[in-house]
């Protein structure tokens, strides 16, 4: 993954919880693979709507030739690693309708999150780290 400094939503931008971050990388015969996952907050724009989703990404890479560097999380993400299929959303929130837990409580923690994403577009909740893309 790459770190960017500027929001582009073409790009698929994710912004990371980094406490969250695991990624354990498995050797043989000199290849590596790696698998992982991390929280993560997105948004994604269809049919001119924006939403706000959250929920986890899954990370991997594979035939890596070298070894990976797993000192930090910022680390981990700078590893050449794969997502082609984006997060994976609980919750998702486009200003009128919310998709995501049927449990009131859930609901109600993701729309902290979500609900001022969507107001101040393009904003980085606190607790996340952004924004880092695979492209």
């Amino acid at each position: 993954m790459k770190r960017e400094e500027k929001f582009v939503i073409s790009h698929k931008p994710f912004a990371i919880n980094l406490s969250t971050v695991r990624l354990e990388a498995t050797e043989r015969d000199g290849v590596y693979w790696l698998s992982g996952g991390c929280q993560a907050v997105w948004y994604r724009r269809k049919s001119g709507t924006t939403y706000a989703c959250l929920g986890t990404l899954a990370l991997w890479a594979q035939w890596r030739r070298e070894a990976p560097d797993l000192s930090s999380p910022e680390a981990m993400l700078g590893n050449d690693l794969d997502s082609r299929y984006g997060g994976d959303p609980a919750g998702r929130w486009d200003g009128e309708r919310y998709w995501g837990s049927q449990k009131p409580f859930e609901q109600a923690l993701h729309l902290t999150v979500l609900e001022p994403m969507v107001k101040d577009y393009p904003v980085i909740p606190e607790g996340y780290d952004g924004w880092w893309t695979f492209r």
